[in-house]
């Protein structure tokens, strides 16, 4: 039978809810709490969530990625008095079902709830095994809820052939997963061919995608093929599509519609079978809006969408990418592995990262090799301009702490719990840091148990992979 569990604070909507599920013949829970609810979440594994929004302790949008990544992974549906566009877009971008404004009536509620729980059934029906598939990630880390998503997002895009659009911050990646959705496709063994939009003039965007017969223009003294048609069987990813000319979208239209093309100069037209994807850090529908981008060109980009998340977002991330990076690169210069010194680790979980991992990645190389002759990196090896923002919005909390008076900076404090779960982990990260991974030699060192070691790894989900039992 069917479970469902209601997070709201409000006893009557609880009420009238649980009254219209158990008329459906399903189980009903309710929470009152956003942490009773994870609880309960936890405990119970429900098939669908209803959610409010604002609980006395926190808001529902913040716990959507939580409660979906659990083991049964229910089904989430907000329902809010307090409805706003940028709320709906926030919960369906973090996996929500549906977002529905309160009160409303009785069969707004109640038909989303009853698909919900359908394709649940649907689902559980459908007895044929998952194929066993591990993903070519070509060194991509991430295990926050939202990079697990966009994994399954690779993995759904990598068997069409359905074009993508994959979006984020500068930095955050967007070439890489357009390559790791290649590399899983059936046409991984073909070309995969790459356009930066933003790096050529407009003047020659045309020729490089279309090709050009000899003679076409000016300086054409020979025939040249056209990305397109390099990209025939395998894949053309556009990169930063959002600066694609205006002109060059309209012809680009036609040529994703139909496969066939006519290279400048040319008479004859060609076929082209290739997969698209594109990836931006603007924001097309805003660029719609203003006239430099096509809506038509857009809505034929984003029949699947990627949002990939920033670094800021994700902060749990940071090390293990830290980690990985810098054995990376040790291997690469024949040189021990360097240690991170606690302080290290704080400063990198601590920086907001504007260019996201890019930057991450350009800041270890640039501490590595400011520590070449050294054991261990401090944050005295990382470049000025990140010691610098992070020194002065340290003077700047200490400011306002000391405005607000004693109360506001106890209130500032994390628990023990908290503090001593982030120490901990800290430890563990540069314990395999400063053993190259080796199990034997991190029990030495810490004077811990192997089976200790493995359990506290596990708690603070810290990748050991690298690790060895040598």
């Amino acid at each position: 039978m069917p479970s469902v569990l209601i997070i709201d604070d409000d006893p009557l909507i609880c009420k009238i809810l649980s009254r219209v599920i158990q008329d459906k013949g399903h189980c009903v829970t309710c929470s009152h709490t956003l942490k009773q609810g994870l609880a309960e979440v936890t405990n119970g594994q429900p098939d669908l969530v209803l959610l409010d929004v604002g609980l006395p302790d926190g808001n529902g949008l913040d716990a959507i990625e939580q409660l979906r990544s659990v083991e049964s992974a229910p089904q989430v549906i907000i329902i809010t008095g307090a409805g706003d566009q940028n709320g709906a877009e926030l919960a369906i971008r973090s996996g929500a079902w549906d977002y529905i404004q309160k009160p409303g009536s009785i069969h707004d509620i109640t038909l989303p709830i009853i698909r919900a729980i359908e394709y649940r059934e649907q689902r559980k029906a459908d007895v044929r095994p998952p194929a066993s598939r591990v993903l070519k990630l070509d060194g991509i880390i991430g295990k926050c809820p939202r990079m697990k998503t966009c994994f399954d997002l690779v993995a759904q895009a990598a068997g069409s052939d359905i074009n993508v659009l994959i979006s984020g911050e500068t930095g955050t990646g967007k070439e890489l997963f357009a390559s790791a959705i290649h590399n899983n496709s059936p046409r991984a063994k073909k070309p995969f061919v790459v356009l930066d939009c933003s790096a050529l003039p407009e003047t020659l965007v045309e020729s490089i995608l279309f090709g050009h017969d000899k003679g076409a223009f000016t300086g054409a003294e020979k025939a040249r093929e056209g990305l397109i048609k390099q990209a025939d069987g395998g894949t053309l990813f556009l990169d930063e599509v959002g600066e694609l000319p205006f002109s060059v979208q309209r012809a680009f239209l036609r040529v994703l519609q139909e496969r066939r093309f006519r290279p400048i100069g040319s008479g004859v037209e060609i076929d082209s079978d290739f997969r698209l994807i594109a990836a931006t850090n603007r924001d097309l529908q805003n660029m719609v809006r203003e006239g430099v981008f096509r809506n038509d060109f857009l809505f034929r980009l984003r029949s699947f969408i990627i949002d990939l998340p920033p670094l800021r977002e994700r902060t749990e991330d940071i090390i293990e990418i830290a980690m990985s990076y810098t054995a990376e690169l040790c291997e690469r210069h024949g040189i021990g592995m360097k240690g991170f010194s606690p302080e290290f680790m704080k400063a990198l979980i601590a920086y907001k990262w504007p260019g996201n991992v890019r930057e991450l990645l350009h800041a270890l190389e640039r501490s590595l090799y400011m520590a070449f002759h050294e054991a261990t990196m401090y944050p005295q090896h990382l470049p000025d301009h990140i010691r610098i923002d992070l020194v002065t919005h340290s003077l700047s909390a200490s400011i306002n702490n000391g405005a607000n008076g004693d109360r506001a900076m106890q209130r500032g404090l994390p628990s023990f719990r908290d503090h001593r779960e982030s120490t901990d982990k800290i430890y563990l990260s540069q314990l395999l840091s400063q053993s190259r991974g080796n199990i034997r030699e991190a029990c030495r060192i810490s004077n811990l148990s192997r089976s200790r070691l493995y359990d506290l790894l596990k708690q603070h989900s810290i990748m050991h992979s690298m690790a060895t039992n040598a």
